[in-house]
């Protein structure tokens, strides 16, 4: 093998870094289990204490100097359908953002071209709102300018004025548009990293203005909506300054201090004494917890620092907080007790009432600890800022032109200007804080008054952050409201069974193929089973590089990878099983054996990338979870089949292993000799596709359409449970009648008869929150009415809106497009002729097809299954499958007629159909098993899945025989053979139909 010495070098560096992260995994499960022991309480987990426990060491060397931060940031984790949690995909409204582009225009021209695009919007969902507002303008006005409505002093920085053209002003309404949907994404990310969740996700949905948000074990789906759809709150405060606020914290500070030695004392003679409210975070302390307010107290003794004239010894309560060197700031782990201290009736007793105290939003490395900055914020009577951020009409980030430093430019609208004028004359010399949502981004100290609205905020700034500072103050000029399109909430019971029937899954899929390997291959099956768990091994690692959150469908793909990555084995061995009865020694055979099976091996995992890049690209949430664990199986399939088993094979045979065989006395004779007239089936194979296909698609229209789930036709769904089974029928019927206004709803058991998935358009049109808890409440009124004594509890719940669901339908049917026009076109590249790579894809056409009607079909039989987004995934992976088989064909096709060029295709498509049909039967078999499973132990998530992919395998492996190969016959083969004029088929050399 040639560049062995850097294959085992790549092979260990790989290695390495999987074990050094998935190490990381490890000691991250390892302080979550600490925490849940550290919060159970009589058998159950006191959910607050368990985040206390791991907030106080979140910043803590847990893995050498790595923090759990660090830990936690870099682990392989589970997604929502797993670990329970909640996900949101948002919509920045464009609306109103032309309104304000247009100064809120009361023009009657303009507002009937908004008012008409909102109703386009609602058929061409697809379409950016920006054109079908510049097409109703010209359809309202065909001779007007927008010019007309949008030449005002906010655009004039734009470059609009009263002479420009319309499609300049759509040009930079379109900027805007984008500009404003970066600007959401920056504010949404700052909220959620605040939120408290751990491993939160938030990514912009490529090609829309959407935001997709997930939540890893989150229990409050009202704050979530509450914090990702409130408006951004800009504000500029003064800011006191130390020597005036001092006398006020050195007083608290005696106050406090002199309650903590009081309760000390209290405490030491009646140990279970509550404690007060200022050290109400350390109730639940252990003694041995370090990290309580009350422990670090404990070790403070050290005489105030008030000018108190109280001199004897006592707790420093403020002193042992307030611990950022220079400056007014505490240590990030002790910001939660500051926060407790500061609310305390204590503090607000002392405390004047217009001193409130707000905190930095970026931490400051100082010695190797992170703190983060107080500020003291000098409220107004009214408590309102004295200038709001929808005074800013420009911000930019920029350099210094004296300095070189990076600053933020910006620029007030003359309202603001006015404003900013006087609140800087009135702090010259003192701080002016910028403030975002309650936390303070900058507060610049005023050099002098400044008039005309513009101003430079200048601090320790990379360009990056200037950028982002500008985005933030830019964040409070243009309102864009966001709408919550799709949602999903998954209850943590439903997670916990999730992951038990992933586990199984993966289990019962390792366990058929090891097993099946071993009998059919012998001892080079070990060697397989080995490379197999190597396989495993580097996929999990690298995707815990990548900090990969696993979910069922991620599952479901690293299945179907173990289940391929044994083709490249089987088609290997089969080789080398051929070389071997060819006479060769097993040295020659072993290399020989490789170097044939490579290039087929590398053209198959060509597709099924093909398929994992378009997947990852056009699909969204589970879909793209799949997507990612199939690409990276991919790389990891083909390093561990064809370098790593070659390693040890070769290793074993120089060693003189004259025990290593690829056979067993089951397999030794099994498919020798085939010699099938497959080719001659193939126009009985054509009428029964076509039957089946029409059987499939009649049954459809009598259905009254496609059973599609709801990410396809919209709506809500929900996961009910009660305390015994109850009739599916019965419920549809009293909620569609009663209580859903007669909208289509549909109720059927989910994984038990006590379990009901019940999906609703009731409302579907309707994406605001409260039309959300109208459903709810109806749902639960509706059930409560009749099965009260059932006690009905929603344990998850998904929204998708009409616009998602149109969507997600066109990408659907786009990714099936251009998997088909890729393949076309990679396979006329590897086989030069175009012939091959029409048969390919109207073979892969026919396999979706035959995906499609047997769900119709499947139906009539009484098993319902939807069509969903996964469903999708499982057609284009069975087009990966099919395709695969139908490339060892065609490369078997492709080596006869090379190394015999007197023979036509017609005279070696039997031959090589029958030399390759072992590879085919074995594969499938390994695969077909790996899902029957899944099937069975996935659950009700993944079984339209599973139930596709069966089928898909069944009829993938049928049409790589009887379909793709048959195909090049008849457009092609014929016409070569009468050109050669060679000799008919019963005529033919007899060529060998060994194994492949």
């Amino acid at each position: 093998m040639r560049n062995k010495g850097l294959i085992i070098t790549l092979t260990l560096l790989v290695s390495a870094l999987c074990i050094y992260f998935l190490s990381l995994t490890l000691v991250s499960r390892g302080v979550q289990k600490d925490a849940a022991r550290y919060a159970s309480r009589s058998g159950q987990i006191n959910e607050k204490l368990r985040q206390h426990y791991l907030d106080s060491v979140w910043r803590a060397p847990v893995f050498g100097p790595l923090t759990y931060k660090d830990v936690r940031q870099s682990e392989l984790g589970l997604g929502l359908d797993l670990n329970g949690g909640m996900h949101v995909t948002l919509e920045v409204s464009p609306v109103e953002i032309v309104r304000a582009m247009s100064g809120n225009s009361k023009d009657p021209v303009f507002n009937k071209a908004i008012d008409q695009a909102q109703e386009l919007r609602k058929t061409n969902p697809s379409t950016p709102f920006t054109t079908l507002f510049a097409q109703s303008f010209r359809s309202v006005a065909p001779n007007d300018k927008l010019a007309r409505v949008f030449a005002n002093t906010t655009n004039k920085s734009r470059g609009i004025d009263i002479n420009s053209t319309n499609e300049k002003v759509i040009g930079e309404i379109n900027k805007e548009v984008e500009e404003a949907i970066d600007r959401s994404f920056n504010i949404l990310r700052t909220r959620i990293d605040k939120f408290g969740t751990s491993q939160p996700n938030i990514q912009r949905v490529k090609g829309t203005g959407r935001i997709q948000i997930e939540l890893p074990g989150v229990d409050n789906p009202d704050r979530v909506r509450k914090l990702v759809q409130g408006q951004a709150k800009l504000e500029f405060w003064e800011v006191w300054r130390q020597d005036e606020f001092a006398p006020y914290l050195n007083q608290l500070n005696q106050v406090l201090s002199a309650k903590e030695t009081a309760a000390a004392t209290t405490a030491a003679a009646t140990p279970a004494t509550a404690t007060n409210d200022t050290t109400a975070t350390a109730a639940a302390a252990t003694p041995g917890d370090t990290t309580s307010l009350a422990s670090q107290l404990a070790k403070k003794n050290t005489t105030a620092t008030a000018k108190a004239d109280s001199a004897a010894p006592q707790k420093n309560v403020l002193g042992s907080l307030f611990t950022m060197p220079g400056t007014l700031g505490a240590n990030i782990r002790d910001t939660a007790r500051v926060n407790a201290v500061l609310r305390s009736p204590d503090t607000r007793a002392v405390l004047p009432s217009n001193l409130t105290f707000m905190w930095g939003v970026k931490p400051d490395v100082i010695e190797g600890q992170e703190y983060l900055q107080l500020y003291a914020i000098r409220k107004s009577r009214e408590a309102e800022a004295p200038i709001g951020g929808e005074v800013i009409s420009d911000a930019r980030g920029d350099f210094d032109q004296l300095s070189g430093r990076a600053e933020v430019s910006m620029q007030m609208n003359p309202s603001g200007a006015r404003k900013w004028q006087r609140l800087t004359a009135a702090n010259i010399g003192r701080q002016v804080a910028i403030v975002l949502d309650d936390n303070v981004y900058s507060a610049p100290v005023v050099q002098a008054e400044i008039a005309g609205g513009n101003s430079s905020i200048s601090g320790n700034f990379t360009i990056e952050e200037a950028q982002d500072l500008a985005n933030i103050l830019k964040a409070g000029k243009l309102p864009a409201p966001t709408r919550i399109v799709e949602e999903a909430i998954v209850g943590p019971s439903l997670g916990r069974e999730a992951t038990n029937q992933g586990l199984y899954s993966v289990i019962g899929g390792l366990a058929i193929i090891m097993l099946f390997m071993a009998v059919y291959y012998g001892r080079a099956g070990l060697v397989a089973d080995a490379v197999l768990l190597f396989n495993l091994f580097l996929i999990m690692g690298v995707l815990a590089q990548l900090s990969f959150a696993l979910t069922l469908p991620g599952i479901a793909g690293l299945l179907l990878v173990i289940a391929a990555s044994v083709d490249a084995n089987v088609l290997i061995f089969e080789r080398i099983r051929e070389e071997l009865d060819h006479g060769l020694s097993p040295t020659d055979a072993i290399n020989k054996g490789y170097s044939r099976a490579t290039t087929a091996i590398f053209d198959s995992n060509v597709t099924q990338l093909i398929i994992a890049l378009i997947l990852g690209f056009f699909g969204t949430g589970p879909v793209q979870n799949f997507a990612i664990t199939l690409g990276i199986g991919v790389f990891t399939s083909f390093l561990a089949a064809v370098y790593v088993s070659r390693l040890i094979i070769e290793r074993m045979v120089k060693n003189g292993n004259t025990k290593l065989s690829f056979s067993t006395s089951i397999s030794r004779n099994l498919f020798k000799n085939i010699n099938l007239d497959i080719v001659g089936k193939r126009k009985i194979a054509y009428a029964f596709s076509t039957i089946f296909i029409l059987i499939g698609f009649g049954l459809m229209a009598m259905q009254g359409g496609p059973n599609l789930g709801v990410d396809f036709r919209g709506g809500r769904e929900f996961i009910v449970d009660f305390n015994k089974p109850v009739v599916a029928s019965d419920v549809r019927d009293l909620l569609t009648n009663q209580y859903f206004g007669g909208a289509g709803t549909e109720a059927k058991t989910f994984g038990s008869d006590s379990r009901l998935r019940i999906t609703t358009g009731y409302l579907a049109s309707d994406e605001s929150v409260e039309a959300d808890n109208k459903v709810q409440s109806a749902l639960l009124t509706g059930l409560k009415a009749k099965y009260g004594a059932e006690n009905p509890t929603i344990k998850s719940s998904s929204k998708v809106g009409a616009t998602i669901a149109d969507d997600i339908k066109r990408t659907s049917v786009l990714s099936l497009g251009l998997t088909l026009l890729a393949i076309f076109v990679y396979v006329l590249l590897r086989f030069e002729k175009w012939q091959y790579s029409m048969a390919a894809v109207v073979a892969l056409f026919h396999d979706a097809l035959i995906v499609i009607a047997s769900f119709p079909i499947a139906r009539a039989l009484g098993l319902n299954y939807e069509m969903d987004q996964v469903f999708v995934a499982a057609v284009l992976t069975t087009i990966g499958f099919s395709m695969n088989d139908t490339i060892v064909i065609y490369d078997r096709i492709r080596e006869y007629l090379r190394e015999n060029k007197h023979l036509t295709f017609a005279q070696v498509v039997n031959p090589a159909l029958n030399s390759t049909f072992s590879r085919t039967m074995i594969t499938f078999t390994t695969v077909f098993l790996v899902m029957v499973v899944l099937y069975i132990f996935g659950g009700e998530t993944l079984r339209s899945f599973s139930f596709a992919m069966i089928i898909g395998i069944i009829f993938g492996t049928y049409s790589s025989l009887f379909i793709a190969a048959p195909l090049i016959l008849d457009t092609y083969g014929r016409k070569e053979k009468e050109r050669l004029n060679t000799s008919t088929d019963a005529d033919a050399p007899k060529l060998s139909t060994a194994q492949v």
